[in-house]
């Protein structure tokens, strides 16, 4: 049996960002990443398989920065973990023993296991594994009709994608008045779904799967009240949950949601077992609450603290919470959000004012490359600080909305971030005489003021 310092169970993002930093941190300590396929993939990069990408190997990441540092991997699937003597079983049989382990196991999709019809043959589900997405990328080469079930971003994603090759037909199905309504606001949300209805893909918004049918156990149609729409597949996008199947058999505690229970610092009540990524708990930034959120920026940043901790807290965690930040481009229109919408403010019984400004991303607005640009930011009525922020429009949307996420983290307020100063070029940023986001703070001062 072999010992190792360090036992990584998971090689998505969470489990080879703690590895690659242990081992930066650590050089001498021996590491192993346990992993159940060969490859892995890009979760986010998952649905431009199906057609920017038009390749799965092009989506495809490993372990490679891991091993470059010494560190071991094996392709072989855990099935067992005996905490109290510190053991690793795989399916191979093989044995291996730990000073430290952690759990960056990720997540699997939901199944809805209450639609019947659920489990007929070309039902498929976005899983974020590299042989699964093999099968289903060479599946729905020959499909025509086919149905994606959920809008949010993997599903709205999939669908565009899908809908971008001939000879598609692809319907969407969200049982939301809109689509992306867990990440952005109202307003954004229609615009969002507004957009993705203007691409070849057919959006049914508030609408619910009553029913998979079927012919000799393959997908024929899908009915919606008391409509029935033809189809050759079906695609479930309806979420994730925390994939701790193998925590919980080893007696480890998770929360109401399934997520492993950590603290700060991503140690679990064991000693010497931590968890990180999408399978561990989190808590959120601004409410302080149980949270759901899985992003792989999520879990890398929690990776990073994991791993330059896993000997002795060196690094002091400086976020106390999950801030959720999305972004998505849909139909050529990036759309972002971090932190406060008046779809979450309003569940969380959280106050403040917004202001937004629109204008374009380039100065002159007459070259040629420009697009709009539009900023919303909420904050604070106390004292101006920014606590969430919509961005829209052209690809430095992206960008703006990190920057937004760093204020919020940092508690910058209104009157602070008027004062930033901001590079700007023509060629690439709007003019520094109204820099939307500074402008959008303008907004909120005046409301302020009054």
């Amino acid at each position: 049996m072999t010992k190792y310092d360090v036992i990584i169970i998971g090689a998505g993002p969470a489990g080879i960002i703690t590895g690659v930093t242990a081992k930066k941190q650590n050089p001498k300590k021996s590491m192993l990443i346990l992993m159940e396929e060969p490859k892995g993939l890009v979760p986010c990069g998952i649905p431009y398989i199906f057609h920017k990408l038009n390749c799965v190997d092009d989506d495809a990441m490993g372990p490679k920065p891991f091993i470059g540092l010494g560190g071991d991997v094996k392709t072989d699937a855990v099935t067992d973990v005996n905490l109290e003597n510190k053991i690793v079983t795989t399916k191979s049989g093989e044995k291996y023993s730990f000073e430290k382990l952690v759990f960056a196991t990720g997540s699997t999709p939901v199944i809805p296991t209450f639609i019947k019809g659920y489990d007929l043959e070309n039902v498929f589900y976005i899983k974020k594994s590299y042989n699964y997405i093999s099968n289903l990328y060479e599946q729905l080469k020959d499909k025509k009709n086919i149905i994606v079930v959920g809008g949010g971003f993997i599903g709205a994603e999939v669908a565009e994608q899908l809908s971008l090759n001939e000879n598609k037909n692809v319907t969407l199905i969200e049982s939301e008045e809109n689509c992306f309504s867990k990440a952005f606001s109202s307003e954004l949300s229609k615009y969002a779904t507004e957009t993705l209805d203007k691409t070849g893909v057919k959006v049914l918004t508030s609408t619910r799967l009553n029913e998979v049918k079927g012919s000799n156990g393959k997908v024929s149609s899908v009915v919606l009240g008391n409509k029935e729409i033809e189809a050759d597949a079906v695609i479930m996008a309806i979420g994730y949950k925390p994939n701790t199947e193998l925590a919980k058999k080893a007696g480890l505690e998770l929360n109401k949601m399934g997520a492993i229970i950590t603290d700060n610092y991503e140690r679990t009540s064991v000693k010497c077992v931590c968890a990180v990524g999408d399978c561990s708990k989190t808590i959120g930034f601004l409410t302080g609450a149980m949270d759901y959120v899985m992003l792989a920026s999520t879990a890398t940043a929690e990776a990073r603290v994991l791993g330059n901790n896993l000997f002795g807290i060196k690094v002091k965690k400086n976020f106390v919470g999950t801030l959720a930040v999305f972004s998505t481009e849909i139909n050529n229109v990036a759309f972002a959000a971090a932190g406060v919408n008046d779809n979450n403010a309003s569940l969380a019984n959280i106050e403040y004012v917004s202001a937004e400004f629109v204008d374009v991303d380039r100065h002159p607005g007459t070259i040629d490359d420009s697009s709009s640009l539009g900023v919303k930011l909420y904050a604070s009525p106390v004292d101006g600080v920014i606590i969430g922020g919509e961005v829209w429009g052209g690809k430095s949307a992206g960008e703006i909305i990190n920057t937004i996420s760093l204020a919020i983290q940092k508690c910058v307020t209104v009157y602070e971030l008027i004062s930033l100063q901001v590079g700007t070029h023509p060629l690439l940023t709007t003019a520094p005489t109204k820099t939307a986001m500074i402008k959008a703070a303008e907004g909120i001062i005046g409301k302020l003021r009054k």
